[in-house]
């Protein structure tokens, strides 16, 4: 296969400042007129929203414990394809990941896709012990290619040059940058990780900050040619599993439909190629913002994805005649689908850093946020016969859930769609709560390794939208609310 120019951005443990590098990164090297395509390792909604604004370019999420490794080759290949460079942001540690033997690590990763590893050092504290380090990170896995370190949050030029000294002396290791400890570089952060670019009013002036910063204190020149010297991607024994191929075919037969999706400063965790296969199963997307509109769009269908209701609760709860058109609409039956956020929003109402406000009522049940998280990192379920879509067979439904509220005073007449196996859902043992044709639970799915969701769930709306008027008739146009980032990921084929 063809040599894409590619880089993994990894740490040596979380909380690195690997975020702020691959940031700066893609934006430097954006400015320079390059064309960067930027993937995130693992799961993740926030770090792709900082990279798509920085780049211009929708982030892809290549994920080793979710998708199969033919569905990472081909969506790496089909979405860096034409790219200068592929920037891939990776997750926690270098090495590590939820399996035991790494084989879901970011390391894994850079195997798969042979592409060399830039380390983010934190060098806090630290003088001769970085050698080790260092060391000990080559030796783990001397098949490994790290080909340069980064070194963060440096004391100043005296400890910058020791730090130097010792890395020339005991390693073979490039020190391709050098970041000095500066707090106005750090990107917000709160109860779930960074805050969305979205939340941000001067996102762009951090990223241009940022930009400044690490293009000052890297050698973008060796950071290039670093990521040049890849050759062409590697071809696997394991079958293909395109996924991302999805975005190439539509459903043969029945009506289009459309499905209005909520966007903006509240809700915007949606994964840009499940977004595609909606658009590939025959949905029409209709973005709608919560904040500020008072009534849904013309849809047959409602999706609600997460984000940070708590955040925004005082605006979503002045917008009355929102919340009231969609409660309406959920009791008429209208198809919705909700994760996490969305869960939050159509609940009774948020409880939050002491106050309480109404939400949208069509949940039987009040949200509490709590001060630690209640369900953090994968899921395992298994779909009940109360799940609402057709399709579904025997096997678990993978996905990941973040989130620090629980529900509470809930309708013990409530159905739902899943039994969880591996994380906490609504009560630890359940997930997926059914109401008319609402499912909403906290987990999130991703339409790859098996679990095509985001047709089962088009098909599901067309099902019920059956008997709808006649879809030649004049409808109202869709508002486009996306943005730039949002756009790129329109469909190609």
């Amino acid at each position: 296969m063809k040599a894409i120019p590619r880089l993994l951005v990894a740490a040596a443990h979380k909380s690195s400042g690997k975020t702020t590098v691959t940031l700066g990164l893609a934006a430097a090297l954006a400015a320079r007129g390059l064309a960067l395509q930027p993937f995130k390792k693992g799961p993740d909604y926030i770090d792709p929203m900082w990279l798509a604004r920085a780049t211009g370019r929708a982030c892809f999420n290549l994920d080793l414990h979710l998708m199969t490794g033919g569905e990472v080759d081909a969506v790496f290949a089909r979405r860096a394809g034409g790219a200068d460079l592929a920037l891939v942001e990776g997750n926690h540690g270098l090495y590590d990941g939820l399996a035991i033997d790494g084989s879901d690590s970011n390391a894994a990763l850079a195997h798969r896709l042979a592409a060399p590893v830039l380390l983010v050092v934190d060098a806090r504290g630290t003088t001769r012990g970085i050698a080790p380090l260092l060391l000990g990170y080559q030796g783990f896995d001397p098949a490994l290619r790290i080909g340069g370190v980064v070194l963060n949050r440096v004391g100043g030029a005296r400890h910058e040059a020791r730090l130097r000294e010792v890395i020339a002396r005991y390693t073979t290791l490039p020190v391709l940058g050098v970041l000095h400890e500066q707090p106005a570089l750090a990107l917000t952060e709160r109860h779930l990780g960074l805050m969305p670019a979205a939340e941000v009013d001067d996102a762009d002036a951090r990223i241009a900050a940022i930009a400044r910063a690490v293009g000052d204190a890297v050698d973008l020149d060796a950071v290039l040619a670093l990521a040049r010297s890849a050759g062409p991607l590697p071809v696997h024994d394991d079958a293909p599993g395109d996924a991302d191929a999805r975005v190439t075919r539509l459903t043969p037969a029945g009506r289009r439909v459309r499905i209005a999706v909520a966007r903006d400063r509240a809700f915007g965790f949606h994964y840009p190629d499940d977004l595609d296969a909606m658009q590939a199963a025959g949905a029409e997307l209709c973005f709608f913002d919560t904040l500020h509109d008072e009534r849904l769009p013309d849809c047959d269908g409602l999706f609600i994805g997460g984000g940070f209701p708590e955040a925004c609760m005082q605006a979503l709860a002045d917008n009355a005649a929102l919340r009231g058109t969609i409660r309406a609409a959920v009791e008429r039956g209208l198809p919705t689908y909700a994760e996490c956020g969305g869960l939050m929003f159509l609940a009774r109402s948020i409880a939050w850093q002491g106050r309480r406000l109404p939400m949208v009522g069509a949940i039987p049940a009040d949200v509490v946020m709590r001060a630690r998280p209640v369900g953090r990192g994968y899921m395992r379920v298994r779909e009940t016969a109360a799940m609402p879509w057709a399709g579904g067979g025997d096997a678990p439904v993978r996905g990941h859930e973040f989130h620090h509220s629980t529900l509470v005073d809930v309708d013990p007449s409530v159905r739902y769609a899943y039994r969880v196996e591996r994380g906490h859902g609504i009560d630890g043992a359940n997930d997926g709560l059914v109401v008319h044709r609402l499912l909403a639970s906290y987990l999130h799915r991703r339409g790859v390794g098996g679990d095509d969701w985001p047709a089962r769930f088009v098909d599901w709306v067309r099902g019920c939208a059956a008997a709808a008027p006649d879809p030649s008739e004049p409808r109202t146009a869709c508002r486009d609310l996306r943005g730039p980032a949002v756009m790129a990921t329109e469909l190609t084929a």
